[in-house]
């Protein structure tokens, strides 16, 4: 069984990542409930397919494989509306790697940085563009940022 554990916080003073590469990605779900979700991923021309499980704490079952791009393209198709749109900058920090992602499109002004641990209570040092933890949010989840993205929030 496939677990994935992961930690979610709002990124502060992001002008750091003008001097990083990141790559685009666009994704979509075929289905996206509290329970589990099945996303449609292309990411600097890989595609993926991922089934998730429903998030207890900061852990949820993960599986996910490897599409061809094409088929990507087509189950994109498929998916509810709108579809989430991302540059996302990978910035290794002691032994982990940072996942940022700068949102576009409907979700336009939401960055948000995660990162996978290999346990639950592993400590982490924070960097200082970490912001408020948003972990036991859902309304970040990306599942829920096609039902209500960020730029309907209320600010």
């Amino acid at each position: 069984m496939g677990l994935e554990i992961e930690r979610k916080f709002l990124v502060q003073k992001a002008s750091f990542l003008s001097s990083i590469y990141g790559k685009n990605v666009i994704q979509g779900f075929i289905l996206s409930k509290k329970e589990k979700s099945v996303r449609v991923r292309i990411a600097g021309g890989r595609a993926t397919l991922t089934v998730k499980g429903e998030t207890l704490g900061s852990v949820r079952q993960e599986f996910e494989y490897s599409i061809p791009v094409e088929d990507a393209r087509e189950l994109l198709a498929l998916c509810e509306r709108p579809l989430v749109e991302k540059c996302r900058y990978e910035i290794p920090w002691g032994p982990l790697v940072w996942e940022v992602d700068v949102f576009h499109g409907e979700n336009e002004g939401l960055i948000v940085a995660e990162i996978e641990i290999p346990e639950v209570d592993y400590y982490l040092d924070l960097p200082e563009w970490i912001g408020e933890e948003v972990t036991s949010d859902p309304r970040y989840y990306n599942s829920n940022l096609i039902l209500h993205p960020y730029s309907e929030w209320k600010k």
